[in-house]
């Protein structure tokens, strides 16, 4: 999530950004576009048919001495699933609390979005999804859609410009839709085909997500924090073969929408490269470059032609069955100010038992012109700055950010339910620049601890 309060200023046009645009991303252009564009970043699973009973024979009657045996007879096959049959709906709530025991004035943790306030209890989300997944291994064409929901306090950071303003009350508690698209498996040009997402969707870019679930900590990094979220527009993944599938896509921006939804006039796009099935299946890479104008005319007036450049890489490595290694490394630029964040993570996951999973992180992050991390303590703050509207959002400036977290993650089973896990961590967030950015700006360094809890149905 990015700030955009800064007064405008005089800008030195660098040139137009469709022309950048076709001439950085290539397969952007009609080509891609027509045969097969841009592509779906997540697989969705294959619904199995259900499975058909067979009778067991050491469970049947004996037969009488004497008699011939009579052949059982052979089991229906199970009609096939329809489509409307393979139809989900979900219902998770997440709910935590992050101690902070500086208890800053401003009641703020800095560098935080999703668990920012200190001290204080959060329904973080209450998430309804509504899906029917496509198959990305069908020889033939599957349709699918997505639509998803969220009430509580991460939606403040997860409104879409110009849409559903009037629900963006200020309140900490607010709705925003998150996800609203229609996905398709397409078999063109290789055996694994093409798939297409068209409308709004949660970036593929970065490892850690909006939804809490599918994360090893309540907390997030500051490369998650301080990147891209959502898009509206044309997204593809195309399997090349089973090693190689190439990214492509093509929106209206950060949480932005078309016409008055956008902050300034200009499309923007991605792609990128994944590798799959490396080391003997043990790991995947996965390379995402988003860019475009993402500054709003509002308040810079040359917004239209300065770029915004979000490189993204994970590698992640499944040492043994219970030993994970991520690594992740990003890259921004704001032409229009001038600003470069470097960052850098790094994950393990032990699993400890079915149930219990041992994580760490460890992350530096380089803010170079105090344009990336930033603070939001009112309600509607991040939506106004997305605008370009005055609002209350600050930064501690020029600073180099570091944090190391460390915690558990226990998932038991519970009947009639899909999920429950409980996530406790412990943190620790250092300025290595010196730079006073927490406790209300007195403190180079913080100390948290805390966790949530995640119900799923």
């Amino acid at each position: 999530m990015k700030q955009y309060f800064l007064a405008p200023r005089t800008i030195e046009r660098r040139g137009s950004f469709r022309r950048a645009l076709y001439l950085k991303t290539g397969f952007l252009g009609a080509g891609l576009a027509a045969a097969a564009a841009l592509a779906t970043p997540t697989r969705a699973q294959t619904v199995a048919a259900p499975a058909t009973t067979v009778p067991n024979p050491a469970s049947s009657p004996a037969t009488p001495p004497g008699a011939a045996a009579v052949p059982a007879a052979a089991a229906a096959p199970a009609p096939p699933a329809t489509w409307a049959s393979t139809i989900t709906w979900g219902l998770q709530g997440d709910a935590g609390i992050q101690g902070n025991g500086d208890r800053p004035a401003d009641g703020l943790n800095y560098g935080r979005l999703f668990d920012d306030k200190a001290n204080t209890v959060l329904l973080n989300q209450i998430q309804a999804t509504v899906t029917r997944p496509i198959n990305s291994s069908a020889t033939g064409y599957d349709f699918g859609f997505t639509l998803q929901g969220t009430f509580g306090t991460d939606a403040r950071y997860l409104h879409y410009d110009g849409e559903f303003d009037e629900l963006t009350t200020n309140s900490r508690y607010q709705f925003t839709v998150l996800q609203a698209n229609a996905l398709m498996h397409a078999p063109w040009l290789t055996a694994g085909g093409i798939d297409f997402k068209l409308g709004q969707f949660v970036t593929p870019i970065g490892y850690e997500t909006i939804d809490p679930s599918t994360n090893p900590f309540y907390s997030h990094s500051y490369i998650f924090n301080f990147g891209p979220f959502q898009h509206t527009g044309l997204l593809a993944e195309w399997h090349v073969n089973p090693t190689l599938d190439l990214y492509g896509q093509i929106d209206t921006g950060e949480s932005t929408t078309f016409d008055g939804g956008d902050n300034n006039g200009e499309p923007a796009g991605l792609f990128g490269i994944g590798l799959n099935n490396l080391a003997g299946g043990k790991l995947t890479l996965l390379a995402l470059t988003h860019l475009g104008p993402e500054n709003p005319t509002i308040s810079v007036p040359n917004a239209n032609s300065e770029m915004r450049y979000e490189s993204d890489f994970i590698a992640t490595y499944k040492a043994t069955s219970k030993l994970t290694l991520v690594t992740e490394l990003n890259y921004q630029h704001d032409d229009a100010f001038g600003a470069d964040s470097y960052g850098a993570a790094q994950y393990i996951s032990y699993a400890l038992s079915p149930t219990w999973t041992a994580n760490g992180r460890a992350e530096l992050y380089r803010d170079n012109a105090g344009f990336f991390v930033f603070a939001y303590p009112g309600d509607l703050d991040s939506i106004r700055a997305l605008k370009g509207l005055p609002n209350g959002s600050f930064t501690a400036g020029r600073a180099t950010y570091s944090e190391f977290t460390a915690g558990l993650t226990y998932k038991p089973t519970v009947p009639h339910v899909a999920l429950l896990a409980f996530r406790p961590e412990i943190r620790w967030d250092k300025s290595f620049s010196g730079t006073p950015a927490y406790d209300a700006g007195t403190q180079t360094g913080n100390f948290t601890f805390g966790g949530d809890v995640i119900l799923g149905f």
